[in-house]
């Protein structure tokens, strides 16, 4: 599945009914796209050219145009041994039979949430997170709920090398620490929905004192994050009701570690002595059998 076919997965229950019919057309019919205008699409798809460009735009592009281009790229590049395209999500936890069966789905969603997700990854915007967070005088990190528990993940990630980060569980020290950022500051803030009410205050908060703002969140068309500076897309398939947020965290931990690798990198000569220092200073306190 390529980077644009997870993307139209993510948004396809926000789209309106014209522009879920060229979604579903899309889906279905992907690689015979190219030769054919949008009056000719818009026709076997049974809905408007309008909705066509419409469509191409809740992705990203200009237009239909930009979206073959983009596509026709994607599909030469070569495919992954294992895609596990093929998963089963269930909508009730109940619905497993055994737990052999519980063992696969979890594995075959993990797997998933992180092949999907890396294909969601551009070099680019993470290379310029990477920069934004290493720039930053101070980082602050927000989540709530399970994402509090990606957050706590990156604020240790950070600690290791050095950083100067600020991170609390408690959402109303989280809500002061966006009350007070600087603009000398980076704000990591991470939500699988983006709809969070602290998550929006927050953002606003960063955003009205100048801070840069980093968001680690879903692709989807109604997501307050992408109002953001910088965007780091997951993907997951996501179960609300019941078996809570669990492929979601796993997305979410997958763009956390590529941040940090990307980090690493990027800076490497600079952080090697706080990660060997970080390392002894851990190390001391492990039993020996």
């Amino acid at each position: 599945m390529t980077n644009i076919e997870i993307k139209v997965k993510s948004i396809f229950d926000q789209l309106s009914n014209a522009e879920r019919s060229a979604a579903q057309y899309f889906l279905n019919n992907a690689n015979s796209i190219f030769d054919k205008p949008i009056a000719v699409l818009a026709k076997e798809s049974q809905t408007t050219q309008a909705a066509w460009v419409r469509f191409c735009k809740s992705l990203g592009f200009k237009g239909l145009k930009e979206l073959k281009k983009s596509f026709f790229v994607q599909i030469q590049m070569p495919a992954s041994e294992n895609t596990y395209e093929n998963y089963t999500v269930y909508s009730d936890i109940n619905g497993y039979k055994s737990v052999e069966e519980i063992s696969a789905n979890v594995m075959q969603s993990g797997i998933c949430a992180i092949t999907d997700t890396v294909k969601l990854i551009d070099s680019a915007t993470m290379e310029k997170a990477a920069k934004a967070i290493m720039k930053a005088h101070s980082v602050k990190l927000f989540g709530v709920s399970a994402s509090a528990l990606v957050a706590e993940d990156f604020y240790y990630k950070l600690l290791r090398i050095g950083k100067n980060a600020c991170f609390s569980k408690d959402s109303h020290v989280q809500l002061t620490y966006a009350a007070n950022i600087s603009p000398a500051d980076t704000a990591v803030i991470i939500s699988h929905s983006g709809a969070t009410a602290e998550i929006i205050e927050i953002l606003d908060a960063v955003k009205k004192r100048g801070a840069v703002g980093i968001a680690v969140t879903r692709f989807s068309k109604k997501n307050y994050l992408n109002n953001a500076d910088i965007i780091l897309y997951s993907s997951a398939p996501e179960i609300y009701r019941r078996s809570g947020a669990m492929s979601s965290r796993i997305a979410q931990l997958t763009v956390i570690d590529v941040l940090f690798s990307t980090i690493a990198h990027q800076n490497y000569r600079v952080i090697e002595k706080n990660l060997e220092q970080s390392y002894r200073a851990c190390l001391v306190h492990k039993k020996k059998f």
